[in-house]
């Protein structure tokens, strides 16, 4: 790595090393390595990728691919993430086989949260959240693009949750860090730490879990993370969390052949990747149950919410298009949305102290008296495929759609077409005869110049994506 390693920094990790230091500081000048996790609604395995030995559905790829030109990231059909951070998968593992409210806290870019989406048992809850607005939208377009309808996505400062007094059932925060772990594939980590910035760090994550602690219910289960070294980030957070609040220490099976580094601090336990010991980079995670507090009962009678349940006639415009038993569909507005009836007390609730960015599957704007299916529809699982008719695209179709360029794909119905690459939905146009209309939202479309692609370059990229 060219960039030099911060003094203190290199002096303070000799000292947590010792013997180690040498092929730790040899593991930051090698290239880092790329990783996926696949959604298993829509694929199962790349096609040369290795598996992750801590996620079931997480793969290292040889080679770095041109991630952006690969229709199927674009529909959801697998996320980029660093393989260290997938460990989280082995905390919920160890949870009860039954439906959870699961608040993840510092949700966005996404990672985190499409992973718990897809580790969760039938008929539970996830609510992601971000304080940042920008990257609440990222977040939001990202669970999206996972398609689960059981998914709320809100922008709100952690005390918020404060007021949903033992809700959830497990609270997972990956805390705002110094970003050490990430040195290595990050050279602005390096130019923005400060030993002044770790120890401010480490006060904002303690004001985190202080906040959002009522929201955890007695017995539940806390993951917390981070992506950097220090011990004042973690192994002193634990000590911290063990004397703020009554908690019990969850240990986590392990291999040794997955060289995961177990520290210890207050009786808790902490899990350290280090990027010359696991293939990945930096990340510490730990696994508490909370063993009191209160918990608020939820308001039998609440004032109407800001949406409402959809009409039969209103229901009756989209028959047909969804599969699955346990949704509801509901009104804010002119758009009709899918979310799961179990939980739309929750919803009701929820809403009256939040600030709620999405929530379930937005199914399409009503426009007299039909309705435009929503782009999120056709990535969504729940979409029943065979209502509408479908168009396969080549490559170069798919790409041109992905950057909303004009595609004259054959078509004998007039009407909304669902738009697929290789079965996989991208999207909808609608067939005016003359030409095709596209329902690809112009916020996500691919800004690049893709030119010099589509002329010579693309089938060389299709042969590093993936799944092929």
């Amino acid at each position: 790595m060219a960039t030099q390693l911060p003094e203190s920094f290199t002096q303070r990790m000799q000292a947590q090393l010792g013997d180690e230091f040498e092929a730790f500081q040899q593991s930051l000048s090698e290239a880092a390595v790329s990783s996926i996790r696949v959604n298993s609604a829509k694929a199962q395995k790349p096609a040369n990728g290795i598996p992750v030995p801590w996620c079931q559905t997480g793969f290292y790829l040889e080679e770095r691919p041109f991630y952006t030109l690969d229709p199927f990231l674009h529909a959801g059909v697998y996320y980029v993430q660093e393989a260290s951070s997938m460990f989280s998968e082995q905390a919920f593992r160890q949870l009860p086989d039954e439906p959870l409210k699961v608040l993840d806290l510092c949700g966005a870019p996404g990672g985190k949260s499409t992973h718990i989406a897809s580790l969760l048992p039938e008929n539970s809850l996830l609510v992601s959240n971000e304080v940042i607005r920008s990257r609440a939208v990222i977040l939001s377009e990202n669970l999206k693009k996972w398609g689960n309808p059981n998914v709320m996505v809100t922008n709100n400062d952690p005390k918020d949750f404060a007021t949903f007094e033992g809700q959830f059932d497990v609270l997972v925060v990956d805390a705002p860090c110094s970003g050490e772990g990430l040195f290595r594939r990050d050279e602005n980590a390096i130019a923005e730490w400060s030993p002044e910035n770790t120890q401010l760090c480490a006060q904002r994550q303690q004001r985190i879990l202080a906040d959002v602690w009522p929201a955890l219910k007695p017995g539940g289960i806390l993951i917390y993370s981070t992506c950097t070294y220090n011990p004042g980030e973690n192994e002193e957070n634990l000590k911290w969390l063990n004397e703020f609040a009554n908690v019990e220490n969850i240990s986590l099976p392990m291999k040794a052949e997955w060289g995961v580094t177990e520290t210890e601090a207050g009786g808790l336990s902490g899990y350290r990747f280090y990027p010359h010991k696991t293939k990945g980079e930096g990340f510490f995670m730990a696994v508490v149950r909370k063993l009191d507090g209160q918990t608020t009962r939820m308001p039998r009678k609440m004032k109407s919410a800001a949406f409402s349940p959809a009409s039969r006639a209103e229901k009756a415009l989209v028959e047909g298009w969804l599969t699955g038993d346990n949704l509801d569909i509901f009104k804010l507005n002119d758009t009709l949305f899918a979310f799961p009836s179990k939980y739309a007390a929750e919803l009701t609730w929820l809403q009256k102290g939040l600030r709620i960015v999405h929530a379930g599957v937005k199914i399409g704007e009503q426009k007299k008296k039909e309705v435009v299916p929503a782009h999120e529809l056709a990535l969504s699982p729940i979409l029943k495929r065979g209502t509408f008719p479908e168009i396969e695209l080549t490559l170069d179709d798919a790409i041109k759609f992905l950057h909303r360029d004009e595609i004259r794909p054959e078509a004998k119905e007039r009407g909304w077409h669902l738009l697929t690459y290789r079965n996989i939905p991208l999207g909808w146009a609608k067939n005016l005869g003359n030409r095709f209309n596209s329902n690809y939202p112009k916020e996500w479309r691919i800004r690049m110049d893709i030119t010099e692609y589509l002329a010579e370059k693309l089938e060389e990229e299709k042969a590093k994506f993936p799944i092929r």
